[in-house]
């Protein structure tokens, strides 16, 4: 291992503090700061497959993501009076994946994580950075919104889709995500129907509505999907939000207006667009992007958890065996953009599938659909694909 390094890492929730475990171990100094006052709650179930579940391993917190892994066993799909067009069953191809795939609740997961690095390294919450330069001995110059000023070694955006380190060492969001088409909320509320491990889903062309259990069945998850191009959204105005969702499913039927009722009093409330983060490269000097930050896959890929965690895992590698940090953040990006690339383009179709734009379009997805379980089996399909993408990396020791 080279000298020990100070590195601030700028977001702590998915790779933030799995950068941070992996270089903890390797000897250096990480400082994580979150925007939040406290840990970020909610967003929806995440995967964690393939070479991903194997840096778990390695983290010694595979039984502990095992044991909070979600229970839903049953998917239905419905009319707009409620009645089940039909269910699929979910744990049979679970089963035949066996542990190769892990699906987790995103604020489980970020526990996890967090607790096992949080007697260990130095983490502020309620700031963020407000200026970065490079230093003239050598490292990064930082100011935040409320602490005293820092010279460290570097820095890692791992602060998601709207990432602050991002819009200060590259420039505007806007020139670096795609927009796929849709927006997405999610948000916790009563399990008033009485769901029992269970998801079910409801679509009208254009727009979706879906409810599932976590664990205990006492408390759902809310799901909302429409189709639209690029909004003009402030993202930091939930009331602006609600208003925009109350109007989009104005009418729909099923459930969705009791759904819409529970926006108000969601204490995790998510609303965001379905887009990508595409980068021309992932660092500048000694200042990098990891996670969504860098590359954000978007839901629908249904790898950007997985994405983060290994690219946590490969970059405290390189940060670790390359004397020049320089160095070692571009040395990462090349052994890791194909993959990145790969995974990326698994979301190429997903709104087809989450988001029907006709009622000929919704049955034949649903036909589709009922194959999932046999496809699973026989590994074909997109499962087949994210199997691939999922293992494209090899880890070293």
């Amino acid at each position: 291992m080279r000298r020990p390094l100070t590195i601030l890492i700028s977001g702590v929730g998915v790779a933030g503090p799995a950068l941070a475990y992996w270089l903890h171990r390797r000897g250096h100094r990480p400082i994580l700061v979150e925007r939040m006052p406290q840990l970020r709650v909610g967003g929806h179930a995440v995967d964690i497959r393939g070479t991903a579940l194997e840096v778990v391993r390695r983290m010694g917190l595979v039984s502990a993501v095992r044991d909070a892994r979600t229970q839903i066993d049953t998917l239905s799909v419905v009319r707009p009076d409620g009645r089940r067009t039909y269910d699929i069953r979910l744990r049979p191809s679970h089963e035949t994946r066996g542990d190769h795939d892990v699906e987790i609740m995103r604020d489980d997961l970020v526990r996890i994580l967090f607790d096992a690095i949080a007697e260990d390294v130095e983490v502020v919450f309620g700031d963020w950075l407000c200026a970065i330069a490079p230093h003239e001995n050598g490292g990064v110059a930082v100011e935040f919104e409320h602490g005293s000023p820092r010279e460290v070694d570097v820095v890692i955006g791992a602060d998601g889709h709207h990432s602050s380190v991002r819009e200060l060492t590259f420039g505007p969001e806007d020139r670096f995500t795609t927009h796929l088409g849709a927006y997405l909320s999610i948000y916790t509320l009563d399990n008033a129907l009485g769901l029992a491990d269970q998801a079910v889903l409801y679509n009208e062309p254009g727009r979706g509505a879906a409810m599932f259990t976590v664990r205990g069945n006492e408390r759902a998850k809310a799901v909302l999907l429409f189709r639209s191009r690029p909004l003009d959204i402030d993202f930091g105005d939930p009331g602006m939000q609600w208003a925009l969702l109350r109007e989009r499913f104005d009418g729909m039927g099923w459930e969705t207006a009791r759904l819409i009722d529970a926006l108000p009093h969601a204490h995790d409330f998510y609303f965001d667009e379905m887009s990508q983060v595409k980068m021309p490269y992932w660092s500048k000097g000694r200042v990098g992007l990891l996670g969504d930050a860098g590359f954000g896959p978007s839901p629908m890929s249904g790898q950007g958890t997985s994405l983060a965690l290994i690219g946590a895992y490969l970059l405290a590698h390189h940060l670790s065996n390359t004397a020049d940090p320089v160095e070692a953040l571009a040395l990462w990006e090349s052994g890791f953009r194909q993959t990145v690339t790969q995974n990326q383009d698994l979301a190429t179709g997903g709104l087809t599938a989450l988001l029907p734009a006709s009622r000929t379009a919704i049955l034949a997805r649903n036909q589709a659909v009922r194959m999932l379980p046999v496809l699973a089996r026989l590994g074909l399909g997109f499962g087949g694909r994210v199997e691939r993408a999922s293992r494209a990396v090899i880890l070293p020791d």
